[in-house]
């Protein structure tokens, strides 16, 4: 599957009818949810992955990987409860069957082995985290030898997003030069947001 398709298929995602900030139910455009699925994959097929999505929400990004997974899994954690209720309904509506939903505190020690998964998303989940170290430390000890994390956040001085918590990329990317962590790109993530994508 290509990027064009995965965008057609990002397209034809259904939009809940009220969507709740608090839930992460914010649109992603499809070209960009495509453009920055393509980049965190341009080494590898993504179809038999392991992916695991720290702070899912209602699924914004879970779901549509699903779609392009064909033997493999996504674990998508969040702390709330009603996010996560929300990502079981739409997964079930559209028939996506290899999602498990977790319930847990991120920056504790997640249920998951360690070296088990090949694709950490970090996306729109650090200007809540008091403890980023704790959080990158997490996604690094879950990935596999060559694994891929991505993180995608709020950039500082942009007018929408949260008033508290927001941090930078030259932050994030000391972090991930203290943990081992090598960086593989730094992009622009549309208007409001920086991305990087790091490997174990």
């Amino acid at each position: 599957m290509d990027k064009k398709q995965l965008e057609i298929i990002l397209q034809q995602l259904k939009e809940p009818p009220l969507p709740k900030p608090s839930l992460e139910q914010y649109t992603i455009p499809s070209g960009l949810g495509a453009e920055i699925i393509n980049l965190a994959y341009l080494h590898g097929d993504i179809k038999k992955k392991v992916i695991f999505d720290f702070g899912c929400g209602s699924g914004g990004w879970a779901l549509p990987l699903a779609k392009k997974l064909e033997e493999g899994k996504i674990y998508a954690l969040d702390i709330l409860e009603e996010p996560l209720s929300a990502l079981r309904a739409r997964a079930k509506l559209e028939k996506n069957f290899n999602i498990e939903t977790i319930r847990a505190d991120i920056e504790k020690r997640t249920p998951l082995s360690s070296n088990s998964v090949d694709l950490v998303l970090m996306t729109d989940l650090l200007f809540e985290c008091e403890d980023k170290k704790m959080v990158l430390e997490e996604g690094k000890r879950v990935l596999k030898p060559g694994g891929v994390l991505l993180i995608v956040d709020w950039k500082i001085a942009v007018p929408l997003g949260p008033e508290k918590g927001r941090v930078s990329p030259q932050d994030i990317k000391k972090e991930a030069r203290d943990l081992n962590l090598k960086l593989e790109k730094e992009f622009e993530a549309g208007i409001y947001h920086w991305g990087l994508i790091v490997v174990k």
